[in-house]
């Protein structure tokens, strides 16, 4: 009995440490360019993520308080820019994505100038992801640390843990 109760107190802990990180603040400037630096999942990342390149973000923040963020990826043999658009919320930190399918949640680091996108759900899959983004391209050791922190009181494994490598523009060898 005393190692059930310790379990379900230790669990109910976790579980209040995940609600209260820190979340984007609304008079936070987060536009400009900043670099994908982490990423993780609850199941794991198919095929060899260790080979992934990315190429910045661009981020804007619109006048209703949505977040826009652009980037370019290598797909069907092309090489093709995309825009997602974060619709804010009622709730500080969450945000909407793909006609509020997909909820985002932007965490502040406790590393200046990084922040972690927590997606609850993946497209209806029962997957979950977090990124580590940062305004610089070279990877903070302490953000890391940061980012398996905040993730592991998620319920991620640290080995589902993989850095991409960083390229400025998009080509066919960059996925």
């Amino acid at each position: 009995m005393k190692t059930l109760l310790l379990v379900f107190g230790l669990g109910l802990i976790a579980a209040v440490q995940a609600q209260t990180l820190p979340v984007m603040e609304e008079d936070q400037d987060v536009s400009g360019t900043w670099y994908l630096k982490a990423v993780a999942s609850d199941k794991g990342i198919p095929g060899n993520p260790g080979s992934v390149s990315v190429t910045p973000m661009t981020v804007k923040i619109l006048e209703e308080g949505s977040v826009e963020i652009k980037f370019t990826a290598w797909i069907a043999g092309q090489c093709q820019e995309i825009t997602i658009v974060l619709e804010k919320t009622d709730e500080p930190g969450k945000y909407t994505a793909f006609g509020g399918k997909q909820e985002v949640y932007i965490i502040k680091s406790d590393v200046e100038d990084h922040y972690i996108l927590y997606v609850g759900k993946l497209a209806g899959h029962r997957i979950r992801l977090a990124k580590l983004v940062g305004r610089d391209p070279e990877i903070n050791q302490e953000a890391l640390k940061d980012f398996e922190k905040v993730v592991g009181t998620r319920g991620f494994n640290s080995k589902n843990i993989f850095v991409p490598k960083q390229t400025e523009t998009c080509s066919p060898g960059s996925d």
